[in-house]
Parts: C-alpha cells; sequence; structure tokens
C-alpha cells in the first residue's frame, strides 16, 4: 500500500472537508431535528460518486462505496446538543469561523466532522483504486445519538438488517485510538409519602426526608472504599478481583460511579408535607457492571429496603425527524475490544503506516497527545454501547476532534485532524482485509 499517496489524497481534499463541515454546521440539528443535515450530506454523497446512498425510515443516511463481499462500517452521529447559554460564545454557533488550521462551530468536534472525514476516506478509496471484491465500506450519519446513544444502530441493524463486520467510531478521539468505554444507564427511584398541613407535619409521612436518606446512600455508594467494614461497599470495589473476575479490563476503562441527576416531587402546596419523592441516577458503567447489577444494587440500599422505594430503568420514545417511534430501554452497555483483536491491530497498523507510533495534532495540542497512549478509551459513551455493547459487532474508535470539546461552548476543530482520519479510514479497509 502507497500510504504516502494516500497522504496526498487526503491532504487535497481539505478545502472540500472544510468547506463541507462549515455548511453542516450552519444547519442546526439537534436530536429529532436532523432531516436538513442530512439532506447536505446526501447531497455530499451524490456529488463524490457513491455507489448507493439510502435513507432509511429512522432518518440515518447509508452511504456504500464499493461492492465487495466483506461489510465495513463507519459511523458518525450528526446530531448534535444545543448551544446552552449563548452569552459563553465567542462567535456565532452557527456562522462558526475558520482560521488556517481551525475550523469553530457548533459540532465540529461532536461530532459533524466524523461524517466529513468518513465521506472523504471513502471517495479516497474508489479514487486511488483501494476498492476490491473483498470489502464495501458503508459510511453512516446516524440521528439521535445525543438523545439516546445507540438507538440509531438498534435500528439499522435489527430492522435494517445490516450487520457489518466492524465499526469505526468516527467520534472524537484526540489522535487516538479507542476499544472501548464504559457504559451508563438511567435508573429512576421513587419512595411514597403522605400529605398533610405544614402546621402540623406530625400528621404525615415526609417523602423528601425519605429519599434524604437515600440519597446518602447513594453518595456512600460511589464515594466508599470497599473495606470489609463498610455495609455499603463502593463501586470502586469492581476494580478488584475479589468482586469482579473483569477486573482487568475494569481497570482498563476506569471504576464505575453514579450520582444525582434530578430530584422531583408532589406536594398538595407550599404549605404541605410532600407526598411523593423521585430522583434521576446517572450510573456509569465499567467492565462487569449489568443493567441487572446495577439496578440491584440500588435495590439494595438500606433506605431503598427500609423505605420500600421503587427502582427502575428509564425507557426513550421519542418519534425521530421522520415521525417514527423505535422505544429502547435507557442501557447503554459497556464494551471492549481486546488490544490483540484483528480489528485493533488493523487500526494501529493503518495509522502506523501513514502516520507513525504516536499521537500527533496542530501545534496547540501535539505536545499534549504525545504525552497520551496511542491506544486508549473514551470517558464519554458513544452508539459503540448498541453495535458492540447489544449486538457484539466490533468496534474501533478514531475520530477528528477533541473529546473535551463535546457539548462546550466555542467548540472547534482541526483540519490537520479531519485530514488524517481521512487518509487512516481510506487505508483501514484495504489492511483489514488483506
Amino acid at each position: 500500500m502507497d500510504f504516502e499517496k494516500i497522504k496526498v489524497a487526503a491532504e487535497a481534499y481539505k478545502p472540500a472537508m472544510s468547506k463541507f463541515l462549515r455548511d453542516l454546521v450552519a444547519i442546526p440539528g439537534e436530536s429529532a431535528e436532523e432531516e436538513g443535515v442530512i439532506k447536505r450530506i446526501e447531497v455530499e454523497m451524490k456529488a463524490l460518486d457513491f455507489d448507493r446512498i439510502e435513507i432509511d425510515p429512522m432518518g440515518n443516511i447509508l452511504g456504500y462505496m464499493g461492492t465487495g463481499k466483506t461489510l465495513i462500517g463507519f459511523d458518525a452521529h450528526i446530531d448534535t446538543v444545543g448551544i446552552g447559554n449563548r452569552a459563553n460564545w465567542n462567535f456565532d454557533p452557527y456562522e462558526g469561523y475558520e482560521t488556517d488550521t481551525e475550523i469553530g462551530g457548533r459540532g465540529t468536534s461532536d461530532q459533524l466532522g466524523g461524517i466529513v472525514s468518513s465521506v472523504y476516506g471513502a471517495k479516497i478509496m474508489k479514487d486511488l483504486g483501494l476498492l476490491s471484491d473483498k470489502y464495501t465500506a458503508l459510511v453512516v450519519g446516524s440521528v439521535q445519538e445525543e438523545d439516546c446513544d445507540g438507538l440509531c444502530w438498534q435500528y439499522i441493524i435489527r430492522e435494517g438488517n445490516i450487520r457489518p463486520e466492524f465499526v469505526v467510531s468516527t467520534e472524537p478521539t484526540d489522535g487516538g485510538i479507542y476499544r472501548g468505554q464504559r457504559g451508563r444507564m438511567e435508573i429512576r427511584v421513587d419512595v411514597q409519602g403522605i400529605s398533610c398541613h405544614g402546621s402540623a407535619p406530625e400528621r404525615g409521612d415526609n417523602a423528601i426526608y425519605k429519599m434524604a436518606e437515600i440519597l446518602t446512600n447513594v453518595r456512600d455508594l460511589n464515594e466508599n472504599d470497599a473495606a470489609d467494614d463498610k455495609e455499603i461497599k463502593g463501586l470502586v470495589k469492581m476494580l478488584d478481583e475479589k468482586f469482579n473476575p473483569e477486573y482487568k479490563e475494569a481497570n482498563f476503562l476506569g471504576r464505575g460511579t453514579v450520582t444525582t441527576s434530578q430530584i422531583f416531587f408532589t406536594s398538595p402546596s407550599r404549605c404541605a408535607v410532600a407526598d411523593s419523592c423521585s430522583i434521576s441516577l446517572d450510573r456509569r458503567m465499567t467492565a462487569g457492571e449489568t443493567w441487572e447489577s446495577c439496578l440491584d444494587e440500588i435495590r439494595a440500599l438500606p433506605a431503598v429496603k427500609k423505605y420500600n422505594a421503587t427502582v427502575s430503568m428509564y425507557d426513550y420514545d421519542r418519534p425521530s425527524y421522520t415521525g417514527l417511534v423505535y422505544p429502547i430501554e435507557c442501557y447503554f452497555p459497556t464494551w471492549v475490544i481486546p488490544e490483540d483483536h484483528d480489528v485493533t491491530k488493523a487500526m494501529e497498523e493503518a495509522y502506523n503506516g501513514l502516520y507513525g507510533t504516536t499521537r500527533s495534532g496542530a501545534e496547540n495540542c501535539d505536545a499534549m497527545r504525545k504525552a497520551r497512549p496511542l491506544t486508549d478509551k473514551w470517558t464519554f459513551s458513544t452508539n459503540g454501547v448498541a453495535i458492540m455493547g447489544r449486538n457484539g459487532i466490533p468496534v474501533i474508535g478514531f475520530g477528528p476532534g477533541a473529546e473535551a470539546q463535546a457539548h462546550a461552548p466555542n467548540e472547534m476543530t482541526w483540519k490537520e485532524d479531519l485530514v488524517k482520519c481521512a487518509a487512516v479510514y481510506a487505508a483501514l479497509p484495504t489492511i483489514y482485509c488483506k
């Protein structure tokens, strides 16, 4: 493989990729409102002569390049979060900005840059004659990830009957190769009380006071160690072989966490005792933890048992921009691909052949990147929760931009990242299929 030729081709597409990204940024596309972004991607795929382009009933766009036997997927979710407090932005988040090295705007790192690089990576495959009867590249612009990560691919796999041999997640990786992430789930705890007039609270049963004890237990679960004398052993226990057969991968991914993210109550008035109280918990899961174990862990908390609280998992059923509703539990499994997996090794070989054995980046981030291991993991969650977590299809991560830019004001990415990712994507299928 002529790596230098691939690098030159990718560099030549830098102006086109920059324009494409700026066009996408200019189209607001929050979850369930992505139609304009999808249509702009369709225009680009047609202009670049993709062999087949489909928009499925959920609204995901699927572009195929080649007709070979092995299907290799490239996933980029194309929805964004909102802009938050506009006063925190130094520029218009949808107009964005461009310099010789950077592009700013909502979604540049998270993760419109990923669809740009993967579309042009597939184009380079065709330009340089890399396509063969061994593989077909499938570039997916997926919807609703910010609302419900993985929902889009659950639909693609289960309803579209599309099952790639592996998928590259193009979420931002700060120049690195990522092989896993912690999972997450959204838990609800409900406790009941009895209302009465606030002037005589002893006549009632205050649900908020009950929840206060439960909240303390939840905090202990997150903060305690795992010593034998602890009634509530902390989640850190899963890093220990004594408690978790998968402790090695748990140490790679990082410990699980739990935090209270929302609180609700009902009461007849501000002059009455509250008759119900509920909380939402954000639970991050490491290797060895499942949705059942996480729910049981909350149910076993002393105050939850004391007050007979109800513990459940949230569901998601928001319609996509096409109007399709595809209900799913708010459970996003942990996943990790082995460091010696064929997909991991192929991605490392593609990167090494093009750019060496260390991370790299633009001048203002190069030193920070080089200080980190080339192959690592995400802190946040991705569509890999469905692709690999629910459906067992290997996922490897390599994408333009920085994880720290996600959901932040003044979001930006680097043109150099767009180029490097397009080059690596172009080289990867041939290396994997050799």
